[in-house]
């Protein structure tokens, strides 16, 4: 479904489900000159929080560290425009997209 929402809104699906030794990025695609680095949550309801809160700083920490592998396994450099998004998806198929839902962080 996010990626269908993605493709509706004009990206270009590079990958789906990306692992790599850190972890996996849910989506990973291009949206103008942006690679766009997407982390999908599901939610019935927000009794146990919003699929936005899901994705707190350890998990932001996660994804950023895949997604910079991805970058250096797959020939970009760090001049590339890239951007981290979270799209939220509720049981009545409700899709809330936060573009740019956060800045690149790492470990180090």
């Amino acid at each position: 479904m996010a990626a269908a929402y993605l493709r509706e809104k004009g990206h270009t699906i590079l990958s789906m489900n990306y692992k790599n030794s850190f972890g996996e990025i849910d989506i990973i695609s291009r949206s103008g000159s942006f690679l766009v680095f997407t982390e999908c949550k599901f939610r019935k309801n927000n009794n146990y929080g919003s699929p936005f809160e899901a994705v707190d700083k350890r998990k932001q920490k996660k994804i950023c560290m895949v997604a910079l592998s991805y970058l250096k396994n797959n020939g970009y450099n760090e001049s590339t425009p890239c951007r981290f998004d979270v799209i939220g998806i509720y049981a009545d198929k409700t899709i809330y997209h936060a573009e740019n839902a956060f800045e690149f962080t790492s470990y180090f």
